[in-house]
């Protein structure tokens, strides 16, 4: 059959090709490389929009992504800190927009804002990997890929280790969220909440969001304290919000269970507030630097014709039982 004579779109033809060159080693036609400028010895400019680099958690991923990069010669990694303000994350990713980065790396701090300037950049032909939060939209189609621990089940994770091992007999228990218009707060409301279903005898008495902030939920977690005296435990969508929570503690001569979110390293992170005995509980977060940065280069050097549309990196829980290994000790 003389194929030149079929009258079909560009998308079919390249559709009946590509499924013509099943079973061989090689084939004429393939799918277009998602950058045209893709080569093994070219020079890159990866942006990446950081939400807020006063976070220790989002400080620990610029470092492991400046790591990972310095590893790839090709690569050249520009990071802009978005200072927890959506209309300075929107102009800095504007401005790699109109530099012309080969890929763009973001993690918004907040979701719905954040959206129309990823569609930009995806507009502009800049493959666009989401980073641990996401704009609104489906990756692999809004945007390339999403990079990331998945939220519900690390939240869920830490409800049941609640329910099966820090209230086995019940009681009443607290949550503080993070910034709720950012999906990893959301995200590890509901999984802890989930999670703790297991044990009916414990009851959820206050919630409230934080913003990811130590003093903020400080303040929160004192004013729970005082409505409800007898909370025995406090889940904390990040660590930064489990150290507030027990400073309130301890400011009410309170004994309180602590689990965090991050599990981060340092003498400030919440391995070591394990170790210590401070807290209960955290849950890594992993920042996802690697698998970004092997995203890139599968992109730029190797030309790949797609990648996966969502990449889910795996948590580790912190318990007294493997803190003090997880710090080197």
């Amino acid at each position: 059959m003389d194929w030149k004579d079929r009258r079909v779109g560009h998308a079919a033809r390249l559709a009946l090709l590509a499924g013509s060159c099943i079973g061989f080693a090689t084939c004429a036609y393939a799918a277009d490389p998602l950058v045209k400028a893709c080569s093994k010895d070219g020079e890159f400019i990866i942006g990446f929009s950081q939400a807020n680099n006063a976070e220790p958690y989002r400080q620990h991923v610029n470092d492991e992504l400046t790591a990972e990069a310095k590893k790839v010669p090709q690569f050249t990694l520009q990071i802009a800190d978005g200072a927890g303000n959506v209309n300075t994350q929107t102009s800095q990713v504007d401005n790699f927009i109109t530099q012309k980065v080969d890929v763009l790396l973001i993690s918004p701090f907040e979701a719905a804002p954040l959206t129309p300037a990823v569609k930009r950049a995806m507009d502009a032909g800049i493959p666009v990997i989401e980073l641990d939060r996401k704009t609104n939209g489906d990756p692999g189609k809004d945007y390339t890929a999403f990079i990331g621990g998945d939220n519900y089940k690390i939240a869920q994770a830490a409800g049941e280790y609640t329910a099966k091992t820090l209230l086995p007999d019940g009681g009443e228990a607290a949550v503080l969220e993070g910034l709720p218009s950012s999906t990893p707060a959301v995200e590890r409301l509901n999984g802890f909440k989930d999670g703790v279903k297991g044990n009916s005898k414990i009851q959820i008495v206050a919630e409230q969001a934080a913003d990811w902030l130590p003093d903020k939920a400080q303040t929160a977690f004192a004013a729970m304290l005082q409505a409800h005296p007898d909370i025995k435990m406090v889940y904390a969508s990040n660590d930064m919000m489990a150290a507030g929570a027990l400073l309130a503690a301890k400011g009410a001569g309170k004994e309180v269970k602590v689990i965090g979110t991050d599990g981060l390293p340092g003498p400030a992170g919440g391995i070591e507030a394990v170790a210590k005995g401070d807290w209960a509980a955290t849950f890594v977060y992993p920042t996802g630097a690697k698998e970004a940065i092997d995203m890139a280069k599968s992109i730029l050097l190797d030309c790949a014709t797609s990648v996966p549309a969502t990449v889910t990196v795996d948590t580790t829980a912190v318990t007294p039982e493997n803190a003090k290994q997880m710090m080197g000790n």
